[in-house]
This record gives C-alpha cells, sequence and structure tokens, in this order.
C-alpha cells in the first residue's frame, strides 16, 4: 500500500485513494477527477485518519453543494442526548457535515461520540473549547493553550476545524475605526478578538499558523479558514474589514497547500442579494478556487423566525456563483438553540438551495430527480410523487389531511376535476372530459 499524508499529498503524487473513489462514485465523476481537483486545491475531502466511521464527501464548487448542520450543547441547553437526536435525524435527512459548536460542560466525550458514530464530516471550532477546556477565564489562555487544543480536537478524530486566523492585531484598529454596525458577529471571531485585546499579543492561530499545519497534516485535518470579520448585517457586507480578511486568508491557503493541507474558505454572513455573485467570484479569485463554504447569506435583517427562508434564498444564489459548502440556518437564528423541528426546517430549506444550485451549475445527474418528479405528476401517481419530494412525510400528510371531497385519486382538492394534467391527458388519449 502507498503511503501518504494526507488526501493532498496523494492526489498531488498521482495516488488515487479510497476516499476519492468512494468520491468520484457519488459524484458521478472519474477518480481521475477527483483526485486533480483534490491536487490543486479546489476540491477537499475531509477526512481525519482516525474517523473510521465516515463517508467520504467531496466539496468544491464543481462538485454537488453540501451541506452543513451546526449543533451542540449551551449553559442553557445542555442535553448531550438530545443533541445526539439531532445529529442523527441530520444524517438521515441529508446533511453531509456536522459541526460541534458545544460551549458548555465536558465536551470532549460527545465529540468523540460523533466521531466514533457519526458517518457526516464532524467540525469543530477549538477557540470555542479553549476556554472550556481549560475551565479559565479567557484572557489567562496562553497561544499554546489554543494550539494543544486544536491537536486535541485532531487526536479525537474531527474532519475540519473552524479557525480564525485572519483576524490580526491590524483588525483591532480597523473596527475601531470604519465603525461597523455590527462590529463582529463571528463568535470565534470575537473571542480571538477580546483576547489579542486583553494581552496585547498578536492572533496565536496566525502567529503559529506553521504548527498548526503541521497537526493538520499529520491527521489529515481540513483548516476551514474561518472568517471572524463576516458581515452581520447588511450594512456591513463588502467593506474593507471583511475583504482585507480575505486576501489574507488567500495567502493563509498558499501556505497550507505548501504543506498539503486542504482548505476550505469561510464566507458571509448578512449580503444584499446583488452583492452575493460577486463576492462569491471575488473569493475565487483571491483564495485560487478554493472550495467556498458560506453561512447563508442571508439577504435580509428583518426575519427573524424565518431566516432559514431568507438563508436559502441566499445560498441558491452563493451556491450558483460558486460556493461549495452551504452552512444551514434554522428558524432558531438570531433567537435561541434550535430544537428538532427547527432543525429539520433548516437543513429542508437548504437542501432545496443547494439542489436548485446544482441544477443550475448543470451539475451530473442533478436534475434526474426533477425529471422523475415530472414523469409522476403527468401520471398524476401520489405514491411516485411522494417518493421524489424532499419531505415524503409532509408532502403525504398534506394531501392526506385535505383530499378532494368525491376522493378523486387522480386530482387533488385544489383543482377537484378542473385539474390541467387530468383534462390533458383524457383530451390526448381521446377520451371525454368530465368536470360537472
Amino acid at each position: 500500500m502507498e503511503k501518504y499524508a494526507t488526501q493532498m499529498d496523494a492526489a498531488k503524487r498521482g495516488i488515487i485513494t479510497e476516499q476519492m473513489r468512494a468520491v468520484a462514485e457519488a459524484e458521478y465523476r472519474t477518480p481521475e477527477e477527483i483526485r486533480d481537483l483534490v491536487a490543486k486545491g479546489q476540491a477537499a475531502i475531509c477526512a481525519n485518519k482516525l474517523h473510521k466511521c465516515l463517508k467520504p464527501n467531496g466539496v468544491g464548487s464543481m462538485l454537488k453543494t453540501k451541506i452543513n448542520v451546526n449543533l451542540g450543547v449551551s449553559r442553557d441547553c445542555k442535553d448531550y442526548d438530545v443533541e445526539m437526536k439531532k445529529v442523527m435525524a441530520a444524517v438521515d435527512m441529508g446533511a453531509e457535515a456536522i459541526m460541534d459548536l458545544s460551549s458548555h460542560g465536558d465536551t470532549q466525550p460527545f465529540r468523540r461520540k460523533l466521531t466514533a458514530e457519526c458517518p457526516a464530516m464532524i467540525g469543530t471550532v477549538p477557540v470555542y473549547d479553549s476556554v472550556i477546556h481549560y475551565q479559565r477565564d479567557l484572557g489567562t489562555l496562553t497561544a499554546k493553550d489554543f494550539i494543544d487544543v486544536v491537536r486535541l480536537h485532531a487526536e479525537d478524530g474531527v474532519d475540519f476545524v473552524t479557525l480564525h486566523c485572519g483576524i490580526t492585531r491590524k483588525t483591532i484598529e480597523q473596527i475601531k475605526t470604519h465603525k461597523r454596525k455590527m462590529n463582529i458577529v463571528s463568535r470565534g471571531g470575537s473571542l480571538v478578538f477580546a483576547w489579542m485585546s486583553m494581552t496585547g499579543e498578536e492572533n496565536p492561530f496566525y502567529e503559529f499558523f506553521d504548527e498548526i499545519l503541521d497537526i493538520c497534516r499529520e491527521y489529515d485535518v481540513t483548516i476551514s479558514l474561518g472568517d471572524a470579520c463576516r458581515p452581520g448585517c447588511l450594512a456591513d457586507a463588502g467593506d474593507v474589514c471583511q475583504i482585507e480578511e480575505l486576501v489574507r486568508l488567500g495567502e493563509l491557503t498558499k501556505r497550507a497547500w505548501a504543506k498539503d493541507v486542504q482548505v476550505m474558505i469561510e464566507g458571509p454572513g448578512h449580503m444584499p442579494l446583488d452583492q452575493i455573485e460577486a463576492n462569491m467570484k471575488l473569493q475565487q479569485t483571491i483564495c485560487m478556487g478554493a472550495p467556498f463554504y458560506v453561512l447563508g447569506p442571508l439577504v435580509t435583517d428583518i426575519a427573524p423566525g424565518y431566516d432559514h427562508i431568507t438563508s436559502a434564498i441566499g445560498g441558491a444564489v452563493a451556491a450558483s456563483a460558486g460556493a461549495a459548502f452551504l452552512c444551514y440556518v434554522t428558524p432558531a437564528e438570531h433567537l435561541a438553540l434550535p430544537n428538532v423541528e427547527d432543525v429539520k426546517q433548516g437543513i429542508i430549506a437548504s437542501k432545496i438551495a443547494a439542489h436548485a444550485a446544482d441544477i443550475a451549475k448543470h451539475i451530473p445527474h442533478a436534475r434526474d430527480i426533477d425529471d422523475k418528479m415530472a414523469d409522476a405528476r403527468r401520471n398524476l401517481d401520489w405514491d411516485a410523487q411522494f417518493e421524489c419530494a424532499i419531505d415524503p412525510e409532509t408532502a403525504k400528510a398534506i394531501r392526506d389531511s385535505r383530499k378532494p371531497e368525491d376522493d378523486h385519486s387522480d386530482t387533488c382538492s385544489m383543482c377537484g376535476k378542473f385539474c390541467a394534467v387530468r383534462s390533458m391527458n383524457k383530451a390526448l388519449g381521446g377520451e371525454y372530459i368530465d368536470i360537472l
């Protein structure tokens, strides 16, 4: 068996790994095409060597758009069993990645349970866990403490880590000078900003980036370069803080690739609809086609309770313009930790956005299921329609609760015998068309 350090190392050396073959089959691509994308950094296969139950997935703009689900316990919602139910529900609904954002209690057993039992890619944000792991105030932690937690997460088998490497001491002055409406809304970004403000030191994730790369190379952990300055409202979209950080992330991407460490780039955020495509193209240029992982984008600020919809609108536009990975947003966004139903609604909204974008990008076989649905509708085959539906249970429940008064199996209660499909089928078949 040929030895290699990471998926990127193998790809650069012309080796096609077991994971590349699995991704190729799922994407209707050849293994050589996947190897080439990974070698160039245009696709990432997030696959920690210790995550043995992983179902490999490729993340890249030329592949199917993937969905990430954020979960985890907090001080106010600390039932790990409930979170595990959300995890398995998310996987059953087709989420390709789970990010454990736990910020309370003993986080390691839950993280290890995820990498031992969950087939989805597992991501974490080590800076969250640092305060929890050491049970010390943020300002007392050292750069070494933060780096050690990155290693701990790698040893626990996580496939990708979000690290806010692009925010530096220069950012402190920018935030003060440019007077953003929402300042920094990234939780990890705000913690790094606060630590730098309190200690007077440089961002450890930036200063000791080479040491972090050595850890990631050892375990084949993908770095998701976090966007600490992502816009948290429409007014801050595309400002100097966001764009300068993106430029720095492009520089860090080159350094990671030089050590065969895979990279994803995180993006907005909140952004007006007309700016999204330009932002995606800018990222592709600055970061040389590295997979873009967007948090929405939310296209309006006024929809608490419905932010899964605002996110899906932005996500569809972003993915059709080149984003590779959509972080779901639930109806609870900006309001509370999501419950199981919120998770479901968030995933479905994101999956619709991802699928719409894949069709627009002409991803191989993306439209097959839509064509199958069209056939089922033409034939008024309700069971076949449910099989094609993104959420069969809900579709069936709606129909069953509101069937036509005369229980016409070939129509629904919207049109009854006025159904255009029914009338056309009969007309083209030379049949008499009864309406009344």
